[in-house]
């Protein structure tokens, strides 16, 4: 089988030839494999991060199953948005930090928030000023240049698709599990119980836009996301069945009747997510089913639970394994992640939530290679 057509298989419920393998590495090592400075990807497009992550599927020759990487804009949802502009507010050897800005009646109004790129590291987004030590309104700045123009609507699309091929599968956004993201949506969240039907109603009326967008693309994705990452750790389970569970159901409706597979990544806490999503939802596929202390997912567990519902997608520890770990540790853990939940199929062996910079390329080769052998059915 090709790497499409396993997963594909995997996808339907049905037993392909061996474990499907897809390390989640989609920021990091893609990053560092291509020798360039962090912010040439993530701030210039030098190559943009979601063409590196390819490379670096191919490199390996995981499973790609690519959810949402790739930021699908359609005009339609940035009309009567300002025209924001970005500009170079610090600088120095291991970070450049840019604020956006919009002109009206030709001065410009900032941002009340920033964004960190750093030389070695993914970068930080939506940052506080003063925790960078930055005055709300920058008192010196520059126009950022040197971006590579990159087209992020349906023919942008198309050619990431193409640049795939065989690899893997490629997922979009639709709607998202996560709510309430950070401190300030939780204040809101509290102070105006009021909007909390409204927010629901409008979250469904937007995914149902975007589903019908999506799937009158002439190239249409191979499933669609529907999840967010820490979507238990800023929101409860009950605040999810609230505000997002209503779109997310509404989305995974509308995509199983048309033939389409779905998607949810959640880092952090996942376990009752999982069980919402099986048994209230006919979701497709799950991860990164995290372990302790990041998670507390038990593969096991959850297999015998819910492996007949849906895929799950897990869950090497990324610090203590792939990480630190020996190619032992790594070998030993993808047999056991195997053993645990390869039965019946509906089952792609992978890590918790993100492998770190530094994960040997050994640790990776060797989860690659267990699950092409020890994997086999």
């Amino acid at each position: 089988m090709t790497n499409r057509e396993r997963l594909l298989t995997v996808l339907r419920g049905e037993i392909p030839d061996c474990v499907p393998v897809a390390p989640d590495f989609s920021n990091m090592i893609p990053a560092k494999l291509t020798g360039k400075p962090f912010w040439d990807l993530y701030l210039y497009n030098d190559c943009p991060i979601w063409e590196a992550y390819i490379e670096c599927a191919k490199y390996f020759n995981i499973d790609s199953l690519m959810d949402g990487y790739f930021p699908l804009t359609f005009p339609e949802e940035a009309a009567n948005q300002p025209e924001w502009q970005t500009a170079i507010v610090s600088k120095s050897g291991d970070r450049i930090i840019t604020q956006r800005y919009y002109l009206e009646n030709h001065r410009p109004v900032w941002h009340n928030k920033v964004d960190v790129y750093f030389v070695a590291d993914s970068p930080a987004g939506n940052v506080d000023p003063s925790k960078v030590c930055l005055p709300a309104i920058p008192e010196k700045w520059e126009v950022l240049e040197g971006v590579k123009p990159v087209d992020l609507g349906p023919e942008g699309f198309k050619r990431v698709k193409d640049l795939m091929g065989d690899q893997g599968l490629i997922g979009v956004f639709c709607c998202s599990t996560s709510a309430l993201r950070n401190e300030e949506d939780i204040f809101n969240y509290y102070d105006h119980p009021e909007m909390h039907g409204e927010w629901a109603e409008k979250r469904v009326i937007e995914a149902e836009k975007r589903f019908h967008r999506i799937m009158g693309m002439g190239t249409r994705p191979d499933f669609l996301c529907v999840g967010g990452s820490g979507t238990l750790v800023f929101q409860t389970a009950d605040i999810l069945r609230q505000i997002s569970l209503p779109a997310v159901k509404r989305v995974i409706e509308l995509a199983t009747a048309a033939g389409m597979p779905t998607h949810v990544h959640s880092c952090g806490p996942e376990t009752a997510l999982v069980k919402i999503m099986a048994e209230e939802t006919g979701l497709t596929v799950i991860d990164p089913l995290e372990t302790p202390p990041m998670g507390d997912c038990n593969l096991m567990e959850l297999k015998k639970l819910y492996g007949n519902k849906l895929t799950l997608k897990g869950n090497l520890h990324t610090t203590n394994v792939m990480l630190q770990g020996s190619v032992q540790d790594v070998v030993e853990a993808s047999k056991k992640a195997i053993d645990d939940a390869r039965e019946g199929g509906r089952f792609i062996l992978s890590t918790g939530d993100q492998c770190g910079r530094d994960t040997p390329f050994e640790n990776l080769y060797a989860m690659v290679e267990t699950a092409r052998t020890y994997g086999k059915y």
